[in-house]
C-alpha cells in the first residue's frame, strides 16, 4: 500500500508528527512519500533527512494521502487528490479541523489505515467558472465555497444572481458565498447561513451583509446551475475566491457560473464518529 504524506510546514513544527506517522506506516509495511502541500508556493525546505517530491508526481500510483494540518491544508490538496482519485486521511493539527478524522493525539488508530479497516465517505465538489467577451477566463473546483466579495472595506457590491436562469435576487451587499455541504461549516456559517450535513448533495447560497433583509440563505439541490452577474458600472471591484485561495479580480463584464462538479474529495473515516456529535463538540462545548 502506498500512502503519500503531506504535512503543512507551518503548523507541523520540525515535522514532529509527520515523523511519528512515518515510523507507524512504515512498522505496517506501507510504502510511503512525503509531498508538501504547497508546491511552489513556498520556499520551505525539508530537514536533510527527510526527502519530498511534488504532490501531483506522488499521487500517480497512491492508494491514501494521509493530510497533517487544519482544514485549510486539506482544502489545498482536495483538488489533486479528486482529479487522481486517492482518499484522504485528515489529521488536525490546526484549529478546529471540520474534516479530519483524527486528532494529533490519536496517531495510533492510523494501524488500521494499512489493514484496510475504514470506510471512505465522498464529498460534493463545486465547478466554477467565469467568462467575459464570449471566452472563459478563469475556472476552478471548490471543496468547500466560491465567494465573491468586494475589493475594500468601504464600498459595496451589486450583482445579479440565477437560478437555472431565473433570477433569485439582486443582491447588494459585502458579497455572497456558494458552498457545498461541507463548506456550510466554513464562512457561510458565520455569515449566518445554516449547517448541511456533509454527505447530502445540496448548493447553499449565503449573502454576506445583505442590505436587504429578506435576502436570506438558500439551499438548492446539487442539479442546480446557478450564474452571477456582477454589476457593469465601473465603479466598484469585486473579486472571486475558491476555496480561500488566491483572488481573481472580476471585470465589469464578467459572468460567474457555478455547478455541482462530477468530481468527488474521497474522506477516509476510521471512527465513524457522527456528524453531528463533531458539530457538538468542535462548535458548542466548552
Amino acid at each position: 500500500m502506498k500512502i503519500v504524506i503531506v504535512p503543512n510546514p507551518y503548523r507541523d513544527k520540525d515535522f514532529r508528527y509527520a515523523r511519528q506517522v512515518q515510523q507507524i506506516l512504515c512498522a505496517q509495511g506501507a510504502q510511503l512519500q512525503i509531498a508538501l502541500p504547497f508546491g511552489d508556493d513556498t520556499q520551505f525546505s525539508l530537514p536533510k533527512d527527510l526527502a519530498a517530491v511534488p504532490l501531483r508526481e506522488a499521487l500517480q500510483d497512491a492508494n491514501a494521502i494521509v493530510c497533517l494540518g487544519g482544514d485549510g491544508t486539506l482544502l489545498h490538496i482536495a483538488k489533486e487528490a479528486s482529479e487522481k482519485d486517492v482518499p484522504i486521511l485528515g489529521v488536525n493539527i490546526g484549529s478546529l479541523g471540520f474534516m479530519a478524522e483524527l486528532e494529533s493525539r490519536e496517531l495510533s488508530q492510523l494501524e488500521h489505515l494499512t489493514a484496510g479497516d475504514y470506510s471512505v465517505e465522498e464529498r460534493m465538489m463545486l465547478d466554477v467558472s467565469v467568462t467575459a467577451d464570449g471566452r472563459t477566463v478563469f475556472s476552478d473546483r471548490a471543496l468547500n465555497d466560491v465567494v465573491i466579495t468586494k475589493g475594500t472595506v468601504a464600498r459595496i457590491i451589486q450583482a445579479d444572481v440565477y437560478c437555472d436562469g431565473s433570477r433569485i435576487y439582486s443582491l447588494c451587499g459585502d458579497g455572497v458565498i456558494v458552498c457545498t455541504p461541507t463548506g456550510s461549516t466554513g464562512y457561510s456559517l458565520s455569515a449566518g447561513g445554516p449547517i448541511l450535513d456533509p454527505t447530502v448533495r445540496n448548493i447553499l447560497i449565503t449573502p454576506i451583509c445583505a442590505h436587504r433583509p429578506q435576502t436570506a440563505s438558500m439551499v438548492l439541490g446539487a442539479d442546480r446551475v446557478l450564474t452571477v452577474q456582477a454589476e457593469r458600472s465601473g465603479r466598484r471591484s469585486a473579486f472571486l475566491s475558491v476555496d480561500g485561495g488566491k483572488a481573481f479580480r472580476l471585470t465589469q463584464n464578467c459572468t460567474i457560473k457555478i455547478s455541482a462538479s462530477e468530481s468527488v474529495t474521497k474522506l477516509i473515516r476510521l471512527k465513524n464518529t457522527p456528524f453531528f456529535s463533531t458539530i457538538s463538540h468542535k462548535l458548542y462545548s466548552t
